[in-house]
């Protein structure tokens, strides 16, 4: 039997914190934990609100609760180790524990960029075709586009997971963060581990570059549709409909992105850094998704108000 189908070494993984600032643990765990109720209370609200209120009954609101649904999954998956490292020292996992962390890591980061090139469909469809905007976007058709982008998502990131089994971890066992990622896994591999090297690579081009690349041309289309719009202030409203997603867009690939370049070309980086902008690359996008949509879209701003003043006329009957 091929050595790469047995695992030899049944001791857990050790995940990290921050090197050298154990003593300061408790104190970095404040604003995370602030970070993560943020996200928790953010993104549920926004999908209570959508759920609760039928004004937000429209597909542009459906793929926002998806992109609020898979914000709160990041969240949730890597929350309990992280503040298990931080609060508690527990730095032990097991294999399992470990690579279903990384399995739904991973996979929730390719949902996030296919929801956002699904919400860019959305905003070309309602500015091209406003008229058959509800007739071409039905609820059926929305629930096959968030289907296909979670099936999409999790059987594109199966192939190297399942891998990881079959791997023998006789290296060091200490991973680089506070929750499993696929990278740092496979340096621990006592194996041929070229295609789970290659395979990430043509999944990020295949999938996340072309996501980015199909969104881009979508706004050229939209763009090229509002300058046709004889009325100046048709174009502002048309065009004030797409603002919120642009900057969710931007909010996630400049994270991803800078994240990449300090991983490249960051060698020399303290390793601190590193680990901190991986945390910003997760904690980041989630909590400023709901903040920018709350700000920015009228219809999420009265749903606030009727839900948070709903208590208030209460008390006062």
């Amino acid at each position: 039997m091929p050595s790469m189908w047995l695992n030899t070494s049944t001791c857990p993984f050790m995940l990290t914190g921050f090197p050298g600032l154990e003593k300061s643990y408790h104190l970095i765990s404040l604003p995370l934990l602030v970070a993560y109720i943020s996200i928790l209370l953010g993104n549920g609200t926004l999908l209570f609100l959508i759920k609760d209120d039928h004004n937000l009954h429209e597909p542009m609101y459906y793929f926002l609760a998806m992109l609020a649904a898979t914000d709160l999954g990041v969240t949730l998956t890597t929350m309990p180790t992280v503040l298990g490292v931080l609060w508690l020292n527990h730095r032990e996992i097991g294999h399992g524990a470990c690579f279903s962390q990384a399995y739904f890591i991973h996979t929730l980061s390719i949902v996030e960029s296919g929801v956002l090139l699904a919400m860019a469909y959305d905003r070309f469809i309602a500015i091209r075709n406003p008229l058959r905007y509800t007739t071409i976007l039905t609820e059926t058709r929305v629930i096959k586009i968030g289907v296909g982008v979670f099936i999409r998502a999790g059987l594109s990131i199966m192939p190297i997971i399942i891998r990881l089994h079959w791997f023998p971890y006789c290296k060091s066992h200490v991973l680089s963060h506070a929750f499993c990622l696929h990278q740092d896994v496979i340096k621990l591999a006592c194996a041929d581990i070229t295609f789970n090297r290659l395979y990430p690579i043509i999944v990020v081009f295949g999938m996340g570059l072309l996501d980015f690349l199909i969104i881009c041309f979508s706004y050229i289309l939209i763009i090229k549709t509002v300058m046709g719009i004889a009325s100046t202030d048709e174009r502002a409203k048309a065009l004030n409909t797409c603002v919120s997603h642009i900057c969710c867009i931007l909010v996630f690939y400049v994270t991803v992105v800078g994240l990449t370049f300090i991983h490249r070309f960051g060698k020399h980086i303290p390793h601190v850094v590193h680990i901190t902008m991986s945390y910003i690359c997760f904690l980041f996008p989630p909590f400023m998704n709901p903040v920018i949509y709350s700000i920015k879209t009228k219809q999420i701003q009265s749903g606030l108000l009727r839900l948070f003043s709903l208590p208030y006329s209460r008390i006062r009957l």
